[in-house]
């Protein structure tokens, strides 16, 4: 969590629900998240939303009745899928079991605040533009790579959303793969998506198809091409390449200033960034070469996004 908070403003609850764990926190009138805690996602049975709503609502009396000094006046709540915080409905959340869920109407009524609903990686893009990496520009790019890629986008200072759609830099193509059944068939349904190649839980998983050897993690693969193994050294290629091609197609379509990039990934460092500067820069000409800036605000961002877009309504 940024030592800095999020600033003064009004008092406010904020949610980041995931498929394993929920983060929850109040924050005070100065901005500091008191109670910051992670709990399980709770088993979601034949309601799905009612489930997590309830968690919710228990989480949220709890943080009131360990500052009964602190009164919340909107709560924020954020999650992944597809998800139109205009309408306050999550379009689609294939890993909670959402379709056209009216998330924000019943967390309302059922916390009794004003609440604002969004999208895990808009909402930390938003934190990051507000608070850490991307403060400094209005046309960026937000990418977050982990176990999968997600992104988000915001233009002159705003997030441009397509009723949920926009930002799913994780399942842009990146290679024309024939549909049959083989390493590049990405979760979501579709061959030769971005994230099959180059996201850290696919440069794990390459290399232990590969080599019968299970890596710790993406990083432990970069560190054995640095080493010299060229199974690892083609697979980091591979990602780093594919990375490349995703960002010079940003960089050619919407010319942002920067492109932030956080997730695991991301703290493998300059063997990432000066690469991806490299490779990037050999892919343009006459465009805008964007800067490539490391997020600062880590796994609260989405969080911290939930309170800053809470402190909207109030």
């Amino acid at each position: 969590m940024t030592e800095r908070g999020i600033g003064p403003g009004a008092p406010v609850l904020a949610f980041d629900v995931g498929g394993t764990d929920i983060k929850s926190a109040l924050f005070d009138a100065d901005g500091t998240a008191l109670g910051l805690r992670r709990t399980p996602t709770p088993p979601l049975g034949a309601d799905p939303a009612g489930a997590v709503i309830e968690e919710l609502a228990r989480l949220s009396d709890e943080l009131r009745a360990q500052h009964p000094h602190v009164v919340p006046e909107a709560g924020g709540f954020v999650v992944p899928g597809i998800v139109d915080a205009d309408a306050g409905l999550v379009v689609f959340a294939s890993n909670l079991g959402w379709r056209d869920a009216p998330l924000r109407a019943l967390a309302a009524e059922r916390l009794q605040l004003p609440i604002a609903l969004d999208h895990d990686v808009r909402s930390a893009s938003w934190a990051e533009h507000e608070l850490g990496g991307a403060r400094a520009h209005d046309d960026v790019v937000v990418l977050i790579i982990g176990t999968g890629i997600a992104g988000a986008v915001l233009i002159g200072g705003q997030p441009y959303t397509a009723g949920g759609y926009a930002g799913e830099i994780g399942h842009a193509p990146i290679a024309d793969v024939p549909p049959r059944g083989n390493a590049m068939l990405c979760a979501c349904g579709a061959y030769g998506c971005l994230e099959t190649v180059a996201s850290a839980g696919a440069i794990a998983r390459r290399y232990a198809a590969e080599t019968g050897t299970a890596p710790d993690g993406a990083r432990a693969v970069i560190a054995r091409a640095l080493a010299g193994d060229p199974v690892a050294a083609r697979i980091w290629d591979d990602a780093l390449d594919a990375l490349a091609l995703a960002l010079a197609q940003l960089a050619s379509i919407l010319a942002p200033e920067a492109i932030v990039i956080g997730g695991g990934l991301s703290r493998a460092g300059d063997v990432l960034f000066d690469e991806l500067r490299t490779r990037l820069a050999a892919r343009l000409s006459f465009h805008r070469l964007p800067q490539l800036v490391p997020a600062q605000l880590g796994g609260d961002a989405g969080l911290l996004g939930a309170a800053l877009r809470a402190r909207e309504l109030t």
